[in-house]
């Protein structure tokens, strides 16, 4: 099977390297990591102690993982950090993150490149995000005797570490040290696959995540002007056929706001979007208008924006992967409506049967989920209360691990 892992990992960069051609993500990908081995050596050389390695596939990850990461600068600030991301859309928004001593691409994984990698940051521990596993960085790792933890993990039976090729995977899974899962039924996946991993129920760091966005001020005297007293819908992170169905629901509901944060915020993006309403505002032109549509061409504001929501939609319901991040409309004490593309979000389905989150398959079914909720205020707000409690009832993942590593002395003092 390492056989066609490595005929894996040449396609991938081949695939990578066509493709950037005319796809500026890939261009970004491959011209992230040109001398990048050389590039990490000069950054490590300047922070001399002793270094943590976080790994985040992508900005949702590195979300998750952001507490833990801001736990240890704070209580523990002789150590540095390296955050590595695999993809663009983590790396180019987070490239500046404070918290952070160091941040680059991750070197494609490789037998070799691994190693000198690891030679290079020398790291007291490594911490990988959710999903994402590399066979020779993880076997190198064990290899060293790094300790090496999986965080905010959540298996179900569908990934690939339980297909037909799963045995090769579940070998990835178990070079980590320790596994912390977001709940008891990965914990019994993991037990009926035998892995040898310890691993412990820890929850989801993002709750931890989003209640801290949530108690932090925001500023925006735009947006704040725009829904001012008025019931608002605020639809994140969305895809083309989030925002034509958007379109509908706002014919519907003229109204009533609607605050529009496209996933794709490309200059072509946005013109599609403005093409499908009339008269919207952007919130670059940051100009007096009397459009009950305003929309985001601008990224790092979405989970501040959520607060503003009377019902908040989140996108990415009609894309295979799958919904985007409902936890923080949530933790505003939001109901969240999405589409029918969520089987991987465990809070999905919890808030689903607390009757706070609805799933829709296509127009009528948003149009009819607005409606109904629209049409009792106070029910609607019993509904956001029980989101409210539902969020802060799983927070403490973070405190959890930070206790696990202080405890087995991969965090010392000074």
């Amino acid at each position: 099977m390492l056989v066609f892992y490595d005929f894996f990992l040449i396609l991938y960069k081949f695939s990578i390297s066509l493709a950037s051609l005319w796809n500026q993500k890939a261009k970004k990908w491959k011209d992230g990591r040109q001398d990048i081995l050389q590039r990490i050596k000069d950054a490590r050389s300047q922070f001399k102690g002793p270094l943590v390695w976080f790994h985040a596939a992508s900005l949702g990850e590195f979300e998750q993982g952001r507490s833990l990461i801001e736990a240890i600068k704070l209580a523990y600030p002789h150590y540095s950090i390296l955050l590595t991301f695999f993809s663009p859309s983590g790396y180019e928004v987070r490239k500046n993150y404070k918290n952070a001593d160091m941040i680059f691409y991750l070197p494609l994984d490789g037998k070799k490149t691994s190693s000198d990698f690891l030679e290079i940051i020398n790291p007291s521990f490594a911490i990988f995000i959710k999903y994402e596993s590399w066979y020779y960085y993880l076997s190198g790792l064990k290899s060293r005797n790094i300790p090496t933890f999986l965080i905010s993990a959540h298996f179900t039976p569908n990934l690939v570490y339980f297909g037909i090729v799963g045995s090769f995977f579940r070998k990835m899974l178990d070079n980590y040290s320790h596994i912390f899962v977001q709940n008891n039924d990965s914990i019994e996946l993991l037990k009926k696959y035998n892995l040898s991993a310890d691993a412990s129920i820890a929850g989801d760091t993002r709750y931890d995540r989003v209640l801290e966005i949530t108690s932090s001020d925001f500023k925006n005297e735009c947006i704040e002007k725009f829904c001012q007293s008025s019931q608002v819908i605020v639809a994140g992170s969305t895809w083309g056929e989030d925002e034509i169905l958007l379109k509908h629901l706002h014919e519907k509901f003229p109204q009533m706001k609607l605050v529009l944060v496209p996933h794709d915020i490309s200059k072509a993006s946005i013109d599609r979007v403005k093409s499908l309403f009339k008269d919207p505002i952007l919130l670059s032109e940051n100009k007096e208008h009397h459009s009950n549509v305003l929309i985001i061409d601008s990224i790092g504001m979405l989970s501040s924006i959520y607060r503003f929501g009377t019902i908040c939609y989140v996108g990415g319901g009609f894309n295979p992967s799958g919904i985007h991040n409902i936890l923080e409309p949530a933790a505003y004490g939001k109901v969240v409506i999405f589409g029918k593309e969520y089987w991987y979000s465990l809070e999905a389905k919890q808030l689903i049967d607390l009757g706070t989150a609805f799933s829709v398959s296509n127009q009528q079914e948003l149009l009819a989920t607005v409606e109904l909720l629209l049409r009792d205020i106070d029910a609607l707000n019993d509904k956001n209360k029980i989101t409210l409690d539902f969020v802060n009832s799983n927070k403490g993942a973070t405190k959890k691990i930070m206790s696990y590593l202080e405890s087995n002395m991969i965090l010392t003092k000074g």
